[in-house]
This record gives C-alpha cells, structure tokens and sequence, in this order.
C-alpha cells in the first residue's frame, strides 16, 4: 500500500528568512509568486522559493495551512506601503528610547500585512523594563506592539553584509535557523584557532563551520596525527610530516639505510598506526581557546536568555 502524499509549497517572509510550508490548495502557484497566507502571526505576504513539491503526509509537521490567495497587484501595494511605514516607525521608535533612556539598541520594524502588530527587534545587555515604552508606542500607532529582544546572530541576520569569504552572508541569504557552532568544529577542520580568523561579522564562531563538520569527522577518523609513528607498506617506521584530509594522503619522513631521510606520500589505506589520538595544545593556541570558549560561552548564555 502506498503512503499519501501531499503537494507542498515553501514560503519565505521579508523579514523572517525563514521558510515556512505550506498547501497550495487548488492555486497554480510557482516558485517566486508572491502570495497571502495565514501563520500564528497572522495574515502575511510572502515569497514562494520552493515551488509545489509532494511529499509524504507522514512527513508533514500539522497543521498544514492553505495558501489564501496569490498576491494581487492591491496587496503588493499594501506592502510597498508597509515597508514605508517601517521606516517611520523604526524613527519614532528610536526617539522614544532616547526619551526613556533604555540602554537598548534598535535593530529592525515590522509590520504585519494587516497592520494588526508592529514588532519591534533590540539587542541589550540583560533584560529591560519597557513597559512604558510599549505604552508610548501603542498611543502613537493605535495598533497592538510587540517588542522582541534578540541575539547579536539574529541582529546579522536581519541587517546582512558579507563575509571573509566574499560572499553574502550564509544567515541572511539561505539559513532558515542557526545551528549550535563549536571550537571542536574548528579543531576538527584543523582551521587555524584565531578568534578573528573563524568568528563571523556577527562576533560569533562562524555558521558555516558546521556545513563539512561530518565529513571531517568521518575523514580525520580514518587518519593519524601530525608527528604520530606510522609503519609504511615497505615496513619502514616513519613519523607524519604532513595530510591531506580530502585526499587522504598522508606524506612520512622515514629513514633509509644510509641514514639518509627521504620524504614518501601515502594513501592512508596503505599505512600502519595506533588509532588517532587527541593533540595538544601549543601555548598559542591555548590563548587563543580562552577567547574561542568566550565566544562560545556568550552564545550559549544569549540563547538562553532569549529562550
């Protein structure tokens, strides 16, 4: 017996990023129509950026939403308007931080397609009371207001830029949500611990450490470490001068007859060794942990404070 399946279509929302799923009903839709939804956030316009794909119902997550309607000229309109009036409001918002003196940095506005809500996104050190500041705000826009505190990952997220590797930013073009990043990460790519060399423009260790963190598992696994004693086919013990992880090439300072050192390449299939065993840390790299495990300790603390 067949499992039923069902059409789906995933949409992305301006502010958001992130990609959400929904049933296309008896809509032609494709992908880069605009269209209306309904999410627990309310009626929304969104991008459709993966079109009608079936899939098997038991791998929905219910409940799967209807699309409403493909956006009408009217409703692009409407949300023309609305990034207009983010505008001003993010403007207002500024000068009433300002007049309360909140030690808060406001970083985005946005409104609802059916201007029901306004949120608005801050970092801050710890918690803050702004309660009056939701009052003055409701006053001047007549509508309900939220306030959300996020993390500086969301804050890079929502504004963007490019990375080191010349490329906009993995968080802002395509990462619907972020993963937990290690300094074992790090380590196990055998990138270089210097805090500025893998931490991303958001002061962070960089999401797309995480993007070949399995295949390096699996890949380092199967090697030695630098300086470890392997024994080559010929019999020949040798220490390891260099590896190559993609490759799995593995080049051995061994000694010949004459005394002579000669160095050879391996695959590491064609090697003799004890099972790969942690390295230790060099002074340098010590200092620089303590920074990496800052870093990591502050993301950790920012989410659950946010949660």
């Amino acid at each position: 017996m067949e499992a039923n399946v069902v059409t789906i279509i995933g949409v992305r929302f301006r502010k958001t990023g992130k990609i959400y799923y929904f049933s296309p009903g008896k809509l032609k839709i494709e992908k880069q129509d605009h269209v209306i939804v309904e999410t627990v956030r309310g009626v929304e316009y969104g991008t459709v950026v993966l079109g009608p794909k079936e899939i098997p119902e038991s791998e929905i997550v219910q409940p799967l939403r209807t699309v409403i309607r493909i956006a009408t000229e009217a409703d692009d309109e409407v949300e023309r308007k609305n990034h207009e009036k983010e505008k001003k409001a993010f403007e207002i918002c500024l000068e009433k931080i300002a007049n309360h003196k909140l030690g808060m940095k406001l970083i985005d506005t946005e409104y609802t397609f059916d201007n029901n809500k306004i949120m608005f996104y801050f970092t801050a050190d710890g918690r803050i009371d702004f309660r009056e500041l939701v009052k003055d705000l409701a006053a001047v826009f007549k509508t309900r207001i939220e306030l959300r505190q996020i993390g500086v990952r969301d804050e890079t997220k929502i504004l963007g830029g490019i990375g080191i590797c010349g490329r906009p930013l993995c968080c802002h073009t395509y990462l619907s949500d972020f993963v937990p990043v290690s300094i074992k990460m790090a380590k196990e790519q055998n990138l270089s611990l210097n805090p500025t060399k893998i931490s991303g423009v958001c002061g962070r260790l960089m999401c797309c450490l995480n993007n070949e963190e399995e295949a390096y598992e699996e890949l380092n696994s199967k090697l030695p470490n630098m300086g470890d004693t392997v024994i080559t086919p010929e019999g020949i013990k040798g220490d390891v001068q260099s590896i190559s992880v993609l490759k799995q090439l593995v080049k051995v300072v061994v000694t010949l007859e004459n005394d002579e050192k000669e160095v050879r390449e391996y695959h590491v299939d064609d090697l003799k060794f004890k099972p790969r065993k942690r390295r230790e840390h060099t002074e340098k790299d010590n200092k620089a942990m303590k920074e990496l495990e800052r870093l990591e300790k502050m993301d950790k603390t920012e989410k659950s404070n946010l949660d």
